[in-house]
């Protein structure tokens, strides 16, 4: 600026220009300056103000940060914020471009002056204006914006009515709530997702972690069919069988907690537990009757989403239900644990088979019931799921069109399945020998 008024000088001694003011220039300067400090304070506004998530925020006015309750006040008003930060910062940035040709018209024509103002206040504006303030508020997000938050809120009360102007007029062309666009999260669930990625890929989370975490996200998209006990597998216990009865049962299957059926599985009134079979058994002896000791439980569709399932399951303290068809006939079952599985990975009994067991580096001993998700994701392969099957063993029966027998093997693109071994019609496990790495 120093050097731009010396030249101004040697021109006027040189040519015979206007006379310049000293004083004029010296409040001229001022003025420049006082506007780029305000527009690098809008600009900077914006990005501090903004960039907070809203948990942060409130965080920080829970822990009494002076001023953070302000902060909380103006991003409940983001519209309104956002407009006045650009009110404010268009209003400087079109002044100084004024009043900078203004002043060089005195010594230039016109078009040169238009020129030298467009191209000396882009450069300031630019740089001082936008990158500098810019680039602090990114990094001192919470500082800057505490400690700006009242002067903010002075600006949109001084602003409020042209605000308003700007707004409707906005929403008359685009047909749109703004406000409710700008409320929208900041943070999207595949950004989180990307997050963890990038976490796991620098080290900062590990690959367990990482997997728990994806299980959390999956569970909204994962349905009751896919994680429940097939009816063929279920242990379950007669209504007018005896306390000694199901505690042999429990036993024999490993399990805490049996299903309690009147005449057929599609019948099931209720669950009793390990616990409460024997506390009952030491207070009114071993023949006496399940009805007493019942839980209830309920019976949910196969198209159950497991996170409200979850939820239901935690509000009715349950802690087995019933899946059943669209006919009202039990497909399943679901304990707590099969949906804790889905998060901290398999839980496996002392005698139970590893669902996917790698034999060698190309060989993969897999049980039957396991979904085919699970099984592209571990191994790196593209199986195709159906309408009419989750399991490797279901994919086995569509391709082969008949129930299959041990020895017996498929080739889905250069993938082949061999039949391990079979109980009756079902397959329990299966070999899949992958393409050698040439």
């Amino acid at each position: 600026m120093s050097a731009w008024i010396y030249g101004l000088s040697i021109l006027e001694s040189a040519g015979g220009m206007v006379p310049a003011n000293s004083l004029a220039i010296i409040v001229f300067i001022i003025l420049i300056l006082v506007l780029l400090g305000l527009s690098a304070f809008f600009s900077s506004a914006e990005i501090a103000m903004f960039s907070l998530s809203k948990h942060r925020i409130d965080a920080m006015a829970t822990e009494d940060v002076p001023n953070a309750k302000v902060v909380l006040g103006l991003r409940e008003r983001p519209q309104n914020l956002l407009v006045t930060l650009l009110v404010g910062n268009n209003i400087v940035n079109i002044a100084m471009a004024s009043v900078t040709t203004s002043v060089l018209a005195l010594y230039f024509t016109e078009g040169i002056a238009i020129a030298l103002a467009t191209f000396t206040i882009t450069i300031l504006v630019l740089v001082f204006g936008e990158i500098i303030p810019k680039s602090y508020a990114i990094k001192n997000p919470e500082s800057w914006s505490v400690k700006i938050a009242r002067v903010v809120d002075v600006f949109e009360s001084v602003f409020a009515p042209v605000v308003i102007i700007f707004i409707r007029l906005a929403q008359i062309i685009t047909k749109e709530d703004s406000d409710a666009v700008i409320q929208n999260p900041y943070v999207t669930r595949d950004e989180i997702q990307d997050i963890l990625e990038v976490g796991k890929v620098e080290g900062v989370i590990e690959e367990e972690e990482l997997e728990m975490l994806q299980g959390i996200f999956d569970l909204d998209t994962t349905i009751a069919k896919e994680i429940m006990t097939p009816r063929l597998d279920i242990d379950a216990v007669s209504a007018g069988s005896s306390v000694s009865d199901a505690i042999n049962i429990c036993v024999g299957s490993g399990h805490m907690c049996l299903p309690v059926y009147s005449d057929n599985l599609d019948k099931i009134l209720g669950v009793v537990t390990i616990g409460n079979l024997l506390r009952e058994s030491k207070s009114k002896g071993a023949e006496t009757s399940l009805k007493s000791i019942l839980e209830p439980t309920m019976h949910v569709p196969e198209s159950k989403k497991i996170d409200e399932l979850l939820e239901e399951m935690q509000n009715q303290r349950l802690g087995m239900v019933i899946v059943v068809d669209e006919f009202g006939t039990a497909e399943g079952l679901i304990t707590l644990e099969d949906i804790l599985e889905e998060i901290v990975g398999e839980i496996l009994e002392s005698e139970e088979q590893v669902p996917i067991e790698h034999i060698s580096s190309n060989v993969i001993a897999v049980r039957g019931d396991v979904n085919i998700d699970e099984i592209n994701s571990v191994l790196g392969i593209e199986l195709p799921e159906g309408n009419e099957f989750e399991t490797i063993a279901g994919f086995i029966l569509d391709q082969a069109g008949r129930i299959v027998e041990e020895g017996e093997s498929i080739v889905y693109e250069n993938i082949n399945i061999a039949v391990e071994e079979v109980d009756n019609t079902r397959i329990l496990k299966v070999l899949i020998t992958l393409p050698e790495e040439e």
